[in-house]
């Protein structure tokens, strides 16, 4: 019947209350904007059973006996695959991981024709999900997603990122509905574009595989194309948006300007970018902070070398701060700077931008589409970051002009244009 809505089966990693970065915030708000337009189920490796949002199931392996959808590991599942997958490392963090080639390495890897069904046991209700053995819990979540949407009425398949393309892949091969993947990030983009390895194999077969790809930017579709040839024609790029924020003022316990930067401590975020800015502005402004939010790989170096450079006093790392606390800094900050080397979308820019902080962000990011009213630098040109900075602070013209542009902007970075984009997308290509 017409008027049905059509039925989306969503396959994702994170989901609250299990975020390890900015995907799980987006795989929750978009679906939920989605659910106005589509029947949606989710299914993910963790979930709260106290989740309820009209028109979306959710489906976390951690609320279920997968046992009981989990059958003993077909050993030939590699040779099942419409490709041939290199042995796999036994250890991977799929934010951060630096690039590995199966034939170089031949230890600490895992042949996935091994794993055998006593090792299909419930391994998902725990609070990391990249700890251990991620790629097993990967070719688990493939076998057990599988057999669950044998259970599903579903029109679509919508995965998101490398963890949840094998069983997209799985579905497709055993349902003949069309797939979709949404990519967030890429092995280029953690790595640098010579990655090789496991996960980048996994990408660039499976983007191969599948019927569309909906890459978070422009960026991230040329990058697609770059680094794994695939063409543009496959793609339909679709922003990531952005949950209204009512913004607020607090009182700061120190009179300097304070610059902020939100992320992850790795290559990808370029915090040591951050900290040679610092330094720079310093130099020409010493009454200014610098604070530094998140953890990573980064942070003990990011600590020596700020005392190195003899910034301590000026340069303050948190470590880790929750929902919260950010938004305390974000409420006390002038200025919001992402240098980062390759970021897929950025969506701490869109946030401080909520707070009407002006932004200085790296041209090599994807909200540097959708935010205009932004000042942006080559990642690698820390001294047009510094005098842009100078600039933000000594200027009050220059100041009120960004923050008015970005106000704009964000009038269109919602989830329901993104949702929107994603149904148009689906019908052009006759999946719905």
């Amino acid at each position: 019947m017409k008027n049905q809505l059509p039925k989306v089966l969503m396959l994702g990693w994170e989901f609250p209350p299990i975020i390890n970065g900015g995907l799980g915030v987006a795989c929750h708000d978009l679906s939920c904007a989605m659910s106005e337009l589509a029947n949606i189920t989710m299914v993910v490796p963790k979930s709260s059973p106290d989740f309820k949002v009209k028109n979306m199931n959710l489906i976390g392996i951690n609320n279920i006996d997968p046992n009981s959808y989990a059958d003993s590991f077909d050993n030939s599942f590699n040779n099942k695959l419409p490709f041939k997958l290199h042995s796999v490392p036994s250890d991977l963090n799929p934010y951060h991981s630096e690039a590995i080639n199966s034939h170089n390495n031949p230890h600490g890897y895992r042949d996935s024709s091994v794993m055998g069904g006593s090792e299909m046991r419930e391994s998902f209700n725990i609070d990391n999900l990249y700890g251990g053995d991620v790629i097993n819990k990967v070719f688990q979540y493939a076998e057990i997603t599988s057999n669950l949407a044998a259970k599903i009425d579903f029109d679509v398949i919508h995965a998101h990122d490398w963890m949840t393309m094998l069983a997209g892949i799985k579905i497709k091969q055993q349902t003949g509905k069309p797939l979709v993947m949404h990519i967030h990030s890429l092995e280029v983009d953690r790595s640098g574009v010579d990655s090789t390895g496991w996960v980048y194999d996994l990408e660039k077969k499976g983007m191969e595989y599948a019927d569309l790809l909906m890459p978070v930017s422009n960026f991230t579709a040329n990058n697609i194309h770059q680094y794994y040839g695939i063409k543009k024609n496959k793609m339909s790029v679709i922003h990531n948006g952005s949950i209204v924020v009512e913004p607020f003022k607090s009182k700061r316990t120190f009179k300097e300007k304070t610059v902020l930067f939100v992320g992850r401590l790795t290559r990808q975020k370029g915090p040591e970018r951050f900290l040679d800015i610092a330094s720079k502005v310093l130099e020409k402004n010493p009454d200014v902070r610098f604070v530094m939010a998140g953890v990573g790989d980064y942070f003990k170096s990011m600590l020596e070398q700020s005392s190195y450079k003899h910034i301590g006093n000026r340069f303050h790392m948190t470590g880790f701060l929750n929902q919260e606390k950010l938004r305390y800094l974000f409420s006390v900050s002038d200025v919001y700077c992402m240098p980062s080397v390759s970021e897929p979308f950025g969506l701490s820019a869109v946030e401080a931008a909520q707070f009407g902080i002006p932004c200085v962000i790296s041209k090599q990011s994807g909200v540097a589409e959708v935010l205009s009213g932004a000042l942006k630098f080559n990642h690698w040109d820390v001294n047009k970051a510094a005098s842009d900075i100078l600039n933000l602070l000594s200027d009050s013209v220059l100041r009120k002009k960004v923050v008015e542009d970005a106000s704009h902007n964000l009038q269109n970075i919602t989830w329901n244009n993104s949702a929107q984009k994603i149904m148009n997308a689906y019908s052009s290509n006759n999946f719905i």
